[in-house]
């Protein structure tokens, strides 16, 4: 961790003073609560920069605080469960976040990427099979989520462009209609 300057640095001091004790507050509630237990990281120093070391939190509860709520910074918890819950797991994933940015499935398994894929239709606007959730490439990847995540826009591609457009279509007629009825509705056939 360091100054961007220095390419060397794998991370960088998170955005200001605000964000940086919003981030500790979530490590240290993870530290002191007998569902969690910090695994690696969890450090944090603003003695120049406000620097969070990256930290990985485990849980034994899949509805942990911060399994549900976005934190933006360099924290991930895992809830590590059995194979047989894994239908269960998809549902607690689909439900629980009123966020719906990105999301990453790592799997050998393609059934399970097949299947994660389908039951998450919306819970991420960006997925990823075996990759980050923050690979998207600007400029050839569209990007964006739904739900509270946004309008699902995807701002990098065509598709932005239609959130800035009102569309509208014209009709005209060079025959005019001579009756307002339908030639459907003539027994016969002969309007």
């Amino acid at each position: 961790m360091g100054d961007v300057s220095d390419f060397s640095n794998f991370m960088n001091a998170v955005i200001d003073e605000a964000s940086f004790e919003n981030i500790k507050s979530y490590i240290q509630f993870a530290s002191q609560s007998n569902e969690a237990k910090i695994v690696a990281g969890g450090h944090c120093d603003k003695s120049d920069g406000c620097f969070i070391e990256p930290t990985l939190i485990q849980t034994t509860n899949p509805h942990f605080l911060t399994m549900e709520e976005e934190i933006f910074g360099p924290v991930m918890t895992v809830f590590v469960y059995k194979d047989s819950e894994y239908e269960e797991i998809l549902e607690i994933c689909d439900r629980t976040s009123p966020y719906a940015l990105t999301g990453s499935i790592f799997s050998t398994d393609r059934y399970a990427l097949n299947n994660a894929c389908r039951k998450l239709r919306y819970a991420a606007g960006n997925l990823y099979f075996n990759d980050e959730p923050s690979g998207a490439v600007v400029g050839q990847q569209p990007f964006g989520g739904a739900r509270a995540s946004g309008t699902n826009d995807k701002s990098g591609s065509y598709l932005n462009l239609l959130r800035w457009t009102s569309p509208r279509t014209i009709k005209e007629t060079f025959t005019p209609p001579s009756d307002y009825r339908y030639p459907f509705m003539d027994a016969d056939g002969l309007l």
